[in-house]
């Protein structure tokens, strides 16, 4: 039976539109009684709804909005922005030396939710005054808390209620943090594809190690930190959910991208890992990329290197990357 998150089906979106579609709590129940899941048909019965059974939306965006704050404590206590700008710094150093260190640069954070990262690096000035960061989420009420969150900091920053990829601005490098298990299936390849497609010249997605202990982690953790049933529930679903670093680094080998992960599970700790990035760079940037990384380039790991079940030799990897290029 598949995995389902509470969240991915309380809130529906249309995809050309953006407008918010009527979604009924009797659906949704039987999608979790189906899936043999009833404690989840257990929290989505007891949501408020109207007379015709549609979930009040209202409420549903007060719930989404706690859980999303709930969501960023587990952030800030993870660290995820220094763990990000510990491999943004040297993408966008590589990106500099590319493209002249006084260019315009643009960060898109995909699925931003209430938009920690992206407050967190308007907030540190981690990357530098001359990145723009935009966050884009298909929620609009989560959009909005974002953007009164940023103003109410005084922020140098935005939030797009929206598609990532429609974006009127061209993005530099997109990033996301636990967005990737959403997709499932060829979805997955074809986001990837997307960011490929665009003028990007890079991405960098967080999401959760699929580790063996990933889901009993989740379990302590979300037990101790989420107070409303829904986050406790889509936090360990979220990590049955995980890709492996094999699926990532096979759905992002797309034409014209070098597929990297950062820390794959032969190079960490299980008991330490919670999220890794797989990141896509134009082929042109993986020298710069793997000398700014210094002695940390060792993390970084081909689709290659990781078949063979071991860490890659000296310039193994950049060997990999010049293949993948070629290969277009």
């Amino acid at each position: 039976m598949p995995h389902l998150e509470i969240s991915d089906l309380i809130t529906v979106t249309d995809p050309l539109s953006g407008a918010r579609l009527p979604v009924r709590r009797g659906d949704v129940v039987r999608r979790f009684q189906e899936s043999g899941d009833p404690r989840a048909a257990r929290i989505v019965a007891g949501l408020p709804a109207g007379p015709d059974d549609v979930l009040d939306p209202l409420a549903v965006d007060r719930l989404m909005i706690g859980v999303h704050t709930e969501m960023q404590r587990l952030s800030e206590e993870l660290r995820i922005g220094e763990r990000l700008v510990h491999v943004l710094n040297p993408l966008f150093e590589a990106i500099r030396e590319i493209a002249g260190r006084r260019g315009r640069f643009r960060l898109v954070d995909i699925g931003s939710g209430l938009g920690y990262l992206v407050r967190w690096l308007a907030a540190t000035g981690a990357l530098g005054p001359n990145v723009e960061l935009i966050g884009v989420d298909l929620d609009a009420a989560l959009v909005a808390e974002a953007d009164r969150l940023a103003r109410a900091e005084g922020l140098d920053c935005r939030f797009v209620h929206g598609n990532a990829f429609d974006l009127p601005e061209v993005a530099t490098v997109y990033v996301s943090t636990g967005v990737l298990h959403h997709f499932r299936g060829p979805a997955l390849a074809e986001f990837f594809e997307a960011q490929a497609d665009s003028q990007a010249l890079a991405f960098c997605h967080f999401d959760i190690a699929a580790t063996p202990l990933a889901p009993v982690g989740a379990w302590v953790f979300h037990r101790a930190r989420m107070r409303h049933p829904l986050g406790r529930h889509d936090g360990v679903v979220s990590a049955r959910r995980a890709h492996s670093d094999e699926t990532l680094l096979r759905a992002a080998t797309v034409p014209g991208i070098t597929p990297l992960l950062y820390e794959p599970r032969g190079l960490s700790n299980p008991f330490c890992t919670t999220l890794r990035p797989v990141l896509g760079i134009r082929p042109y940037l993986e020298d710069p990329l793997r000398q700014a990384l210094g002695r940390a380039s060792r993390r970084l790991v081909g689709a290659e290197q990781l078949t063979r079940g071991g860490p890659p030799g000296p310039g193994a990897a950049s060997r990999s990357g010049a293949g993948a290029g070629a290969a277009r």
